[in-house]
């Protein structure tokens, strides 16, 4: 079943032409954070792909369509490191502050 879904959303990010990164839910802490952090570059792409996700979504159209010997990297990791950085670096102060809590 996983495995299947995994296909399914793999799809869909190649037809889109959008990252696995761009999936994120900005609500959580530590995304919101790593994306303050990003690089304006990395911005303006993620929003470029996710505005023209999208509007290939309505028009029912596939990335391939219009751009088909475009080469994506759907799983290059720009942001997470980032947050990755961001876990670690709570993590370590709920440590050091546990003997608060008791």
């Amino acid at each position: 079943m996983f495995i299947l879904l995994f296909y399914l959303l793999l799809n869909t990010i190649k037809l889109t032409g959008l990252r696995y990164e761009d999936l994120l839910i900005e609500e959580h802490k530590e995304v919101e954070e790593a994306l303050k952090l990003a690089d304006p570059e990395y911005l303006t792409g993620r929003t470029r792909r996710l505005k023209r996700a999208i509007d290939l979504s309505y028009k029912k159209k596939s990335l391939q369509d219009y751009a088909p010997d475009m080469e994506l990297d759907i799983f290059k990791k720009e942001i997470y490191p980032t947050i990755e950085k961001i876990r670690a670096r709570d993590q370590e102060f709920a440590q050091l502050n546990a003997h608060n809590k008791a």
